[in-house]
Parts: structure tokens; C-alpha cells; sequence
């Protein structure tokens, strides 16, 4: 009995160590890669987050996002709904990370498809990040009350999902604007990308009981 105990419980821990680092990864991915570029190419921030694959953050763009598709990809929830969100997260993080953006420069008509195919990409990830706030996260045991915890960790789930859906509206509303529009030279779609990554690393660093742990 004692060693089936101890196994289980290092699963669960191991279990809550895969969504911290998830967590870990998509809040500190935005600073590392403005921080990197400024300290070993130069200063200043790019105009989205997918655009640092054209400087020298590329292998952490990339890795981060393979790290956080593999992590996604081994996620088991309570039900076959996580399998398959965790399947496609994975999926889409990888085309995210492997179809760059439309080069600034130089742009050619394989340039372009391969940049609207990241767009898609970008935007289910998203889409699928949202879900698993809004949705999967909040799920509770139907035989169980919700404790105080759960209660506010749901509280959570909710304010990250919604952040998420409204940092991709935002996006798309400022891709209307001209190409020459003041607007743009604030960067918006970094700080909107940004919020939005890191945003899905709270929610998943609250999924991992770093706090709001039941007692």
C-alpha cells in the first residue's frame, strides 16, 4: 500500500510540475526574447512576438514554443476533451514555431503563404489556450462541492480566458488599420501578443497549484 501511495503522489507532483512549467515558460517567454535581442543584437521591440524568429532569439522562439507543444501534447486531464485539446495546442504550437511570419524585408510569394499559414496557426493556438481557461480549467467534479480555492482559481481561468479572446479580437482590429498608421509604431500586437502569452501561463501556473492551492 505504501509504495502505491508514494507512486501516486509522485505523480500528482509530477503532474503539477508539467502545468508550472508550462506556466513558467509562457510568462517569461515575451521578457526573455526582448531582453535577448537587446542585450546581444540591439535595442528596441519588435512588432509582434512571432517577428523575433528574425533576430537572434530565433532558437528561443522556437524551442519555447516546441517545449510548451510538447508539454501540451503530454497534458491528461480528466477527460478525453483535454487529450484532444492538448493534441491540437501541440499542433498548432508547432506550426507556430516551424511556419515563421512574413519576413520584414524581402518578401517573397512563399514568404507570404508561409505567413498566413502561421497566422492560422497563431490563431487557433490561441483560440485553443482560451479554451482551456474558459472551459476545461474550470471544470469541477460533479459529485464534489467546489471549495473556496477552486472557487477563486476559477475566478482566474475565467479573467485569463477572456484576456485571451479579447487580446485576439484586438489583433485583428488593429490589422485593419493602414500599414502607415501611427498606431502601429507603439507596437500593439507585441504588447496583445504578449499579454495574451503570458496571460495562458498564469492560468496554467494557477492550474499547477503554485497558489491558490487547496489546503
Amino acid at each position: 500500500m505504501d509504495t502505491a501511495s508514494n507512486t501516486s503522489n509522485a505523480l500528482v507532483i509530477s503532474y503539477l510540475g508539467l502545468r508550472k512549467a508550462i506556466g513558467i515558460i509562457g510568462m517569461a517567454l515575451p521578457f526573455v526574447l526582448v531582453l535577448g535581442k537587446m542585450l546581444f543584437e540591439s535595442p528596441g521591440i519588435q512588432s509582434s512576438i512571432s517577428s523575433y524568429y528574425y533576430t537572434v532569439m530565433r532558437d528561443v522562439f522556437v524551442g519555447s514554443l516546441c517545449a510548451i507543444g510538447i508539454f501540451l501534447a503530454s497534458y491528461r486531464g480528466y477527460a478525453r476533451q483535454d487529450c484532444i485539446a492538448g493534441r491540437l495546442a501541440c499542433f498548432f504550437a508547432l506550426g507556430v514555431a516551424f511556419f515563421p511570419t512574413t519576413p520584414p524585408a524581402n518578401i517573397t510569394e512563399m514568404n507570404t503563404i508561409i505567413g498566413m499559414a502561421h497566422l492560422f496557426f497563431a490563431a487557433c493556438f490561441f483560440l485553443i489556450l482560451a479554451f482551456f481557461a474558459l472551459v476545461l480549467f474550470r471544470k469541477t467534479d460533479p459529485t464534489k462541492l467546489p471549495t473556496l480555492r477552486k472557487k477563486q482559481r476559477n475566478m482566474v481561468y475565467a479573467v485569463c480566458g477572456y484576456v485571451i479572446l479579447a487580446c485576439i479580437a484586438l489583433i485583428i482590429l488593429i490589422n485593419l488599420f493602414p500599414c502607415n498608421s501611427s498606431l502601429k509604431n507603439l507596437a500593439p500586437i507585441f504588447w496583445l501578443e504578449s499579454a495574451a502569452i503570458a496571460t495562458f501561463g498564469i492560468s496554467w501556473f494557477v492550474k499547477g497549484e503554485a497558489i491558490l492551492k487547496d489546503e
